[in-house]
């Protein structure tokens, strides 16, 4: 009996290995595949990944040493116009110096049905593109061609890489669904990695051992029988066997992971397995630490010429900071001028990255610089106007969360500077960014600050005080439905960083789109005060008329008294969330809006008032209306007081929201008297 099971799990773990094994034959395309109209696990779905193949491995090179390859593979079915964006594939690829990844071996094809044959279309020269993006980034990217609805597209390349630890995440999961999943990462024994897996999704592996041989030539001198002659030299070979690990992971039919409103960057929840390099040991050799803790990063970081070299660096802009704080008489007013100077000398030019690309003294001089160079200029003037400021690392909401330590995980670079025992948090590179007001690219968890003695220290990023945004709004209502009054809005900190940046140099633009978005009402008199006085909250005030603002039915009016301002749909459609809602910051609301009846009419029903508070005051809404004499008057207020609000309260901020846009949306009746 023993025998039997051991036979009947000897077939069973075979078969196992044999589905693992088993890929799909490039360029060989189904006709089913082709007269597949939608996916059946999920209609909706624009396209889907057919096949989607990754392998990552390190093949040693005689001149250089092991070399890190990266084989993909993926094949598309496109079912509708929508899905023509995924015949589009973008490589970034790293190069500092000679040292340079490279793509090799890439094949791509484009199929389609024929009067019922398959016919393919290569790409050509002309769909593959090369572009510089900075000094140590470029990107090969290519355009599928002859694309059609219902069309697949298959395409191959292997990334060549001399940087042995940046092993490119594996991504498990799109916003378009996969059918079938195959993904291997082979390591040596030389290389000790750190996996940790993200996402929802059960992710299961198995893994085997492999033998590997390096052959190694070298000549050797072959001894002469007279001393006068040095003898011919030949060659010799000699071989290394050592053990690879591979881990085989394998999924099948992987649900679109899709944008929902107020996530910070979807792919922080998209399933997949991250590899980190903690060190290796090769022979004969001392073990080689990479980024295993926080000192560690922090002092690989530090130690760069192009991020620590350039905080060093002070000639370049001693005069022009010696005027500026001639007269500073105090450590406040020397931050305000430093940093007002820097958003005004050097100008952003859209590039990230926490090291510097050209250095700090060339940026000063053109007056343009990547993230490092703006926010390291700020931290070295600080530092040399007798403050206290470090460089805070941090990664951007679209790259992610770093949540191990990881110097790949850092993308940017901002200052912090100490005052009144408090760090006072600066970015240079926004135009519209205050003390402590960051972009909103940056509100991403916590950053890790640098002190000069090499040690670090997480500092949050999320702003503690709500952003406001108050509205006044005085109003008259006619007979024929027709509104017209004034309005003024407030707006403090981060919502007036989104005003100004929608605003500013655009005017035109702006009362174009706030007239189309609140009906085609009429907009005059449009001023803005503080407009660039960023110590100020920027006020817009205006004069409308708005037609058929309310519903006119039988002699009655149907008005709601929020009129444009209201929301008038919930955001929260899922049933359930797994992952966080990310407002970015706290925000509050305040509306008090007057409203003067028309002769003639009386209030037959008004809205009941409403006050609900989110679990552990996490928000708070008020509703109220009153009816004075001919007015009506009311007030509304909205609080989020936190940025983030974890899952397990999605339920209770759904309904929270789903109340609050029924409230908003209630009508106040009229009747003639």
């Amino acid at each position: 009996m023993k025998n039997i099971t051991k036979i009947i799990f000897a077939i069973v773990f075979s078969m196992s290995l044999s589905t693992w094994a088993q890929e799909v034959k490039f360029g060989k395309i189904s006709k089913e595949e082709l007269l597949e109209k939608f996916n059946p696990e999920d209609s909706a779905a624009v396209a889907t990944y057919l096949y989607k193949y990754r392998k990552t491995s390190f093949q040693y090179n005689k001149l250089s040493g092991f070399q890190l390859i990266t084989e993909v593979r993926e094949r598309i079915k496109i079912y509708t116009k929508d899905g023509f964006d995924y015949a589009t594939k973008k490589i970034r690829l790293f190069g500092d110096g000679s040292d340079k990844e490279k793509v090799n071996g890439f094949k791509g094809f484009t199929y389609n049905l024929d009067n019922g044959k398959v016919v393919e279309t290569k790409i050509g020269k002309d769909g593959r593109f090369n572009t510089v993006l900075s000094e140590n980034w470029s990107q090969e990217s290519f355009t599928m061609p002859n694309l059609k609805e219902g069309s697949v597209i298959e395409y191959k390349y292997k990334i060549v890489s001399p940087y042995i630890s940046n092993v490119d995440e594996f991504v498990f999961q799109h916003d378009i669904p996969i059918k079938r999943l195959n993904a291997v990462m082979s390591a040596p024994e030389y290389f000790n990695f750190r996996v940790s897996g993200k996402g929802f999704l059960d992710i299961t592996s198995r893994t085997e051992r492999k033998t590997n041989t390096i052959t190694f030539t070298q000549k050797v001198a072959q001894q002469s029988g007279s001393a006068l002659s040095p003898g011919v030299a030949r060659r010799e070979q000699s071989t290394v066997d050592y053990i690879s690990t591979l881990t085989y992971y394998q999924m099948t039919n992987v649900p679109a992971l899709r944008e929902e409103p107020f996530v910070n960057g979807i792919d922080n929840y998209r399933a997949g397995m991250k590899y980190e390099l903690s060190y290796t040991k090769f022979p004969d050799t001392p073990i080689k630490q990479y980024a295993t803790d926080w000192p560690a990063v922090v002092k690989s970081i530090y130690d760069r010429p192009n991020f620590g070299g350039e905080l060093k660096k002070q000639g370049y802009f001693e005069k022009d900071v010696d005027a500026l704080l001639s007269s500073a008489s105090s450590d406040s007013e020397k931050i305000g001028r430093v940093y007002r100077f820097v958003k005004a000398k050097v100008k952003w030019n859209e590039s990230y990255g926490k090291y510097a690309d050209k250095g700090v003294k060339k940026a000063y001089k053109e007056g343009i610089g990547n993230i490092a160079e703006v926010n390291l200029m700020l931290t070295a003037m600080l530092r040399y106007a007798g403050l206290e400021a470090n460089p805070v690392l941090l990664s951007t909401r679209k790259n992610g969360v770093p949540l191990f330590p990881t110097r790949e995980g850092y993308n940017y670079v901002i200052s912090g500077v100490l005052f009144n025992g408090e760090i006072v948090l600066l970015d240079a590179t926004s135009a519209f960014s205050t003390p402590n007001v960051l972009p909103f690219r940056t509100l991403n968890w916590v950053g890790r600050m640098i002190k000069k003695d090499g040690s670090s220290a997480e500092v949050g990023l999320y702003p503690k005080k709500n952003s406001t945004t108050k509205v006044f709004m005085n109003t008259t209502l006619t007979e024929d439905g027709t509104m017209e009054g004034k309005l003024r809005k407030v707006y403090s900190d981060h919502n007036a960083i989104t005003f100004r940046s929608s605003y500013v140099g655009k005017h035109d633009t702006y009362l174009e789109e706030l007239e189309q978005d609140n009906g085609d009402m009429e907009i005059e008199n449009f001023t803005v005060q503080n407009e660039t006085d960023l110590g100020k909250s920027a006020i817009a005030s205006y004069d409308f008329l708005l037609e058929e603002a309310v519903d006119v039915i039988g002699g009655k009016i149907y008005l709601s008294p929020l009129l444009f301002l209201r929301t008038s749909e919930n955001p929260f459609k899922l049933e359930n969330r797994e992952f966080p809602v990310d407002f970015g910051y706290p925000t509050s609301s305040n509306y008090i809006i007057s409203i003067k009846l028309p002769e003639g009419y009386q209030i037959e029903s008004l809205p009941e008032p409403l006050s609900m508070v989110l679990p552990d005051t996490m928000g708070k809404f008020k509703y109220a209306i009153m009816n004075k004499g001919n007015m009506l008057q009311l007030n509304v207020a909205n609080a989020i007081n936190e940025p983030i609000i974890l899952p397990n309260y999605y339920s209770a901020l759904k309904e929270y929201f789903k109340k609050m846009i029924e409230k908003m949306n209630e009508k106040v009746v009229l009747s003639k008297v």
